[in-house]
This record gives C-alpha cells, structure tokens and sequence, in this order.
C-alpha cells in the first residue's frame, strides 16, 4: 500500500495576495524586512513564524524573485496612494480635533497633555 501526502502548499495566494500557508503574513510583510536586510531569525521571530514557514518563505521569495519583487512594488505603491488618500481626506478633521479647547472644568487636564504633547516633540 502506497501512501500519499495531501500535504498543503507553504505558500498559497490569497485575496492578500501571496501568503504564508496557516497565517494572514503576506510575503510583502516578509519583503519589508528582507530588502531591510534582517536577519532570518528576527524575521521568525517578529512573525512568530516557525523555522519551516521562514523558510518556505524566503525560498519561495528567491525562487520567483522577479514575480515577488514586481507584487511588493504594486503593493508598496497602492500603500503609499492608501496612506496619502487618508490623510488627505482627514486633514480637515485633524485640524478641528487640533484647535479644540477643552471642555469647561478640564482645563487642568488639557494644559497636563499640552506640555506632554510639546515635550514629546521635542524628543523627536
């Protein structure tokens, strides 16, 4: 009697897009900090990935590197019109919420987060 392995790919894609099977990681969170250059283990270890999942992973990226690499660029370039879309559209909220006053009997608490506020930007 023969046995046969019904054994389910490392890699799938997914409405994501290319996944690593059993998780919601995407090979473009992976690409991030491959192109990065970290380390294999911070890359495990940050995804809580398992040492077969990391390297299915990374292997897969090798092999298709160029079908890999032209994803990442589509999905960092739709990230990026995400991000600029979003704050362009909340720019006016974020400026009302900004020039709010506090709330009669919060004025104490207002000028506590102002000065948290001011010093932090100024540790940045």
């Amino acid at each position: 009697m023969t046995s046969v392995s019904h054994q389910q790919p490392a890699i799938i894609r997914t409405e994501r897009g290319l996944t690593i099977s059993g998780t919601r990681i995407t090979l473009y969170d992976v690409m991030d900090y491959v192109t990065a250059q970290y380390p294999q283990k911070f890359i495990r270890s940050l995804f809580d990935l398992t040492e077969e999942q990391i390297k299915a992973a990374l292997s897969y990226i090798e092999a298709n590197r160029s079908e890999v690499e032209a994803e990442y660029q589509l999905v960092l370039k739709q990230s990026e019109e995400n991000r600029q879309y979003w704050e362009e559209r909340n720019r006016e909220h974020v400026a009302h919420l900004t020039a709010m006053q506090p709330r009669p009997g919060r004025e104490a608490l207002w000028e506590k987060l102002q000065a948290q506020k001011a010093r932090h930007e100024l540790e940045t």
